[in-house]
């Protein structure tokens, strides 16, 4: 009786469990819903952080415009990769596309220099061709890229969003008290390492932790977002929110293309370029993923290539905008393979619900005036998931004297030549940007060729051959039943 009341539920909803399949909007909307609380952050936060660097550089960027972009670009996106895999323009797997952290260390840097984010635009085109490049050669570029080598990578960029986050939880160093009190008039809670700003950041911390931890269902799945309303209800106590720019945004308004502009700096192309060519690889992680979570199988070539080179294809677009550059959403594919639903109209209602917040103006600024503390203490936890994320990888392949120098070496070089920049002061500007600024890419270059270059032992050698004939089987078995 207990398998049979097991059962009941799944019977009922089986449509939902069919690619294709036909659910109601009822059974929809709790399901879309996870998926939307789940990637909403997710494609907000860089946009506020792109904005902010550029601002306190000087600049005057329209952070709420940058946050409805983002918003809009995510759900079409998303659609594409749904939709597209009929022209070959997408995976046609259950996956959610959002704006990447893996590009923030990069993507500020960038501003901050730029005092705008037109550059990142033009690096943007770059980094897109990059990507499709990557999807019509996947067989051959992906030998490049192990699991040691895109683990070292991911290790890094979680590394290097540290500093952001701690400046965010201290109330951002660009925020003095002559800047806040006797420039703006604002409360003087807001200055640069307060302890109000100390409190919000900790309390929201704290909740996002306990509901990680402790929480269950939405709770658990909505953490951040609980956590993030629970620090701006408190911020609000201390008067460090201002509705001045809610009152005069508008209620509707359509993507506006090339509001930013675009520029083409060699350097910068270089930088996210490399970043896009990284993330198409670790793509393919999530799309395996969704698929062996979901769908009890692995990703065939082509889906994969019409992923990846749909994923290149839309940030192409989404760059003539200002929509920032996306990337599959790991918490999405986890909710997939929990819940086993992969309905693509589910995905899609989530998708849809994103467009529609990115074309509402009043939801935009809201989300600007979210005090920089709180988003320091509701990110703290995502950027060391991701360098966590990054240790995972690492650890999947065997820790010896070789695997440990590619690691090492590359963290330490990438890290410490980005933290001491003036150490490249006597080279040309360009060299500053693409390996001073960000510890990505130095830290990527280094790991690629110390991988190619230093000898592998004959037990890795051994291990991997086995590898690769069980993967070979795995892929003649899936090309016999999906494919051909």
């Amino acid at each position: 009786m207990k398998e049979k009341k097991s059962e009941a539920p799944r019977r009922g909803n089986e449509e939902l469990f069919k690619w294709d399949g036909n659910p109601t909007f009822g059974q929809m909307l709790p399901l879309a819903a996870q998926h939307v609380l789940a990637a909403v952050v997710g494609c907000v936060t860089p946009a506020i952080l792109v904005a902010n660097a550029a601002n306190n550089a000087g600049g005057n960027v329209n952070m709420g415009l940058l946050i409805q972009m983002s918003l809009v670009f995510a759900a079409l996106s998303t659609f594409l990769q749904l939709y597209g895999n009929k022209i070959h323009l997408g995976s046609g797997l259950p996956v959610i596309i959002g704006v990447s952290f893996a590009y923030v260390p990069t993507m500020t840097a960038i501003a901050a220099q730029a005092q705008d984010v037109n550059t990142i635009f033009g690096a943007m085109i770059v980094g897109g061709i990059v990507a499709i490049i990557v999807g019509l050669t996947i067989k051959q570029i992906r030998k490049v890229f192990p699991p040691l080598v895109i683990g070292t990578v991911i290790f890094a960029i979680g590394l290097s969003l540290y500093k952001t986050a701690i400046n965010y939880m201290a109330g951002n160093s660009a925020n003095t008290y002559e800047v806040i009190v006797e420039q703006r008039g604002q409360t003087a809670a807001l200055v640069y390492g307060s302890w109000q700003n100390w409190l919000v950041s900790l309390v929201t911390l704290a909740i996002v932790i306990g509901l990680n931890h402790y929480g269950k269902g939405l709770f658990k799945l909505a953490s951040i977002l609980i956590g993030l309303v629970c620090g701006y209800v408190l911020a609000l106590c201390f008067g460090m929110v201002d509705f001045s720019a809610v009152v005069n945004a508008s209620w509707f308004a359509l993507p506006k293309p090339m509001h930013f502009g675009i520029k083409f700096e060699p350097s910068s192309c270089v930088a996210i370029g490399v970043l896009f060519a990284i993330n198409s690889i670790q793509a393919i992680g999530d799309f395996s993923a969704t698929t062996t979570g979901g769908l009890d199988r692995m990703p065939t070539d082509e889906e994969l290539n019409g992923g990846i080179v749909g994923y290149g294809l839309s940030n192409i677009v989404c760059a003539f905008f200002g929509g920032l550059p996306t990337a599959t959403y790991s918490q999405n594919v986890g909710i997939v393979t929990t819940t086993k639903v992969i309905n693509r109209w589910v995905l899609g209602l989530a998708a849809a619900i994103l467009g529609i917040a990115g074309l509402v103006p009043k939801f935009s600024a809201i989300l600007t005036t979210i005090p920089q503390c709180v988003l320091g203490g509701a990110t703290v936890s995502v950027f060391a998931s991701i360098a966590m994320t990054g240790m995972k990888l690492v650890a999947s392949a065997e820790m010896d004297y070789r695997n440990s120098s590619i690691v090492g070496l590359a963290a330490a070089l990438g890290m410490g030549v980005s933290q001491a920049t003036a150490a490249l002061a006597s080279f040309p500007t360009w060299v500053t940007t693409i390996f001073g600024k960000s510890p990505v890419v130095l830290a990527t270059i280094i790991a690629v060729m110390l991988n190619v270059i230093l000898p592998k032992t004959r037990d890795e050698q051994k291990e991997e051959a086995k590898k690769k004939i069980k993967i070979e089987q795995k892929l003649e078995e899936d090309h016999r039943e999906f494919g051909e």
